[in-house]
């Protein structure tokens, strides 16, 4: 039994395929690994913005550190809080949204990935971390391991959005910004009209990451996309019939060209949330809700197209 559930595990994150005798894949042998290669013909020559790409928010939060300082995203009360260990413990229950690591997520079919970052006050060095409440693992490690997996699947497409800088000044941007060129190099697909861009002229040019920078920064550079590139509004809500009906509203007035949409499906904790499911933490408290709109996508692909 354990066996069995360890392979059905593997085959949600899209790490196994079912043997074909031909050799070819059917629809229901397709990785998710691989999804992007095998979309059929008519949609190659499709405008990116018109497909649904699957997402993940706050995409590094798998792993945080609750021995490093309190991240410059907090609060000064929080930061004080954060003094008692306890209280640490607890942050990182709250801070943590994703269970599977980047190269797990992208194996499962993600594409989309939410990005926060920030220098680390008290570091001689200009080195970026992943930060959500507490600091996560560094951008350097990260971008490797996203680097990896495109390596191994030259037709695989990712958006990273970088849309929250904290404690960053200019030499910090620099680091960053050289940090992907280092990891990707001629992957990266500088920033065009966004109708132009289909999976057939990326895998024309090799290219297989977009980066959008939320900050001015990114005029100094042609391979980083603005922000305003791609949308993301949020809903800001506990509730799930606000949440389906502020999706269902954003999609329909989401700007016709020039951009893409970010649809995020999530459920933001208030203080009195947090303090009512202090110990369970966000994923016993918020997450089990979300099972309540499980086939929702299914209706927002049929709205972007």
């Amino acid at each position: 039994m354990l066996a069995v559930r360890k392979a059905r595990r593997k085959l949600r994150m899209g790490t196994i395929c079912s043997p074909n005798p031909s050799g070819t894949k059917t629809s229901s042998e397709v990785c998710n690994a691989d999804w992007m290669a095998s979309l059929p013909p008519h949609l190659h020559n499709l405008p990116l913005s018109n497909l649904a790409i699957p997402g993940s928010h706050d995409s590094f939060s798998y792993w945080v550190d609750e021995k490093s300082p309190v991240g410059p995203d907090q609060t000064q009360a929080i930061k004080r809080l954060a003094r008692i260990s306890l209280v640490k413990k607890l942050m990182k229950k709250w801070s943590m949204t994703q269970n599977l690591t980047f190269r797990e997520q992208l194996e499962a079919g993600i594409r989309y990935f939410d990005l926060r970052v920030s220098s680390k006050p008290g570091d001689a060095d200009q080195e970026i971390y992943f930060i959500h409440g507490l600091f996560g693992i560094k951008v350097w490690d990260g971008l490797m391991e996203i680097d990896s997996f495109l390596t191994q699947h030259p037709q695989e497409i990712i958006f990273l959005d970088f849309n929250h800088f904290y404690a960053m000044d200019e030499t910090h941007h620099k680091c960053l910004v050289l940090r992907i060129q280092e990891a990707f190099g001629n992957k990266l697909c500088p920033a065009c009209s966004v109708e132009s861009l289909t999976l057939q002229t990326l895998w024309e040019k090799n290219c297989q990451v977009l980066i959008f920078y939320h900050c001015p920064f990114y005029k100094q550079y042609p391979f980083l996309w603005p922000g305003k590139k791609i949308p993301a509004p949020w809903a800001n809500t506990t509730s799930v019939r606000k949440l389906i009906l502020f999706l269902e509203t954003t999609l329909s007035e989401r700007a016709p060209r020039g951009s893409f949409h970010v649809s995020q499906a999530i459920l933001t904790p208030r203080v009195k949330t947090i303090a009512r499911g202090l110990v369970g933490g966000l994923k016993n408290t918020l997450v089990h809700r979300l099972a309540l709109i499980s086939v929702y996508p299914l209706r927002l692909s049929r709205r972007s197209q």
